[in-house]
């Protein structure tokens, strides 16, 4: 099986995408999956896409895609194609609403990076059976336009009263996954910095996540 990891950005580049490809490109085998890293868009196309079991969008921004492209991206999901994004994969396509959907929630703002508590709420996910009850770390804490809609699976929250900036209240989502359209969807809004992708924790995160995103793609 195949990964797409996708990092164009049309809006803020992260200085740690080469640190996240590099970091997936290492993770992809001990998920079963050989990846593949790009930001060219005519990536997305039918027959391209058909070799992959998921794609990531790692920290990508604005609009990155055409119609056409668009297009090929939905027809792979509703076909059963895993998907995963990362930090500000929830400032990508905000246009388009089957992206929204897809991702779940959209980027609001954010506070100054600085360290927080993450609540484990769920840790029957390959993304989070490595974690405790609590997971401390630093990172850039996005506040999302709106909660992640019924039926979307909450993995991690962050506790706002262990940092300042938050918005959310007691429920303030970091991670969940669903199923949209026929495909797995997963979402983590870890990953701003640099250091991140050296973190074991967050490595197994994201393990976790590519492994359970690529697990719905059907044979063949």
């Amino acid at each position: 099986m195949r990964a797409l990891v996708f990092s164009r950005t049309a809006g803020y580049r992260h200085e740690s995408i080469p640190a996240g490809v590099a970091a997936l490109t290492e993770l992809g085998p001990a998920a079963g999956l050989a990846v593949e890293s790009t930001e060219d868009g005519g990536a997305f196309t039918a027959a391209a896409l058909r070799a992959h079991a998921v794609v990531v969008f790692l920290n990508t921004s604005g609009e990155v895609l055409d119609d056409t492209q668009r297009a090929a991206l939905e027809a792979y999901v509703r076909a059963g194609g895993g998907f995963v994004g990362v930090h500000c994969a929830a400032a990508t396509e905000p246009r388009w609403p089957f992206f929204r959907r897809l991702v779940g929630a959209a980027f609001a703002d954010h506070p100054d990076i600085q360290p927080a508590r993450i609540r484990v709420v769920d840790r029957s996910h390959p993304a989070t059976a490595h974690l405790g009850p609590a997971w401390e770390r630093t990172d850039e804490w996005y506040n999302f336009d709106a909660r992640p809609p019924p039926g979307v699976r909450v993995l991690l929250r962050v506790d706002e009263a262990s940092y300042t900036g938050g918005t959310m209240g007691d429920d303030h989502p970091v991670a969940w996954c669903h199923d949209e359209a026929g495909g797995r969807a997963f979402y983590t809004a870890l990953g701003h910095t640099v250091e991140s992708y050296a973190e074991a924790p967050l490595r197994a995160h994201l393990l976790g996540a590519l492994a359970w995103a690529a697990s719905g793609r059907p044979a063949g």
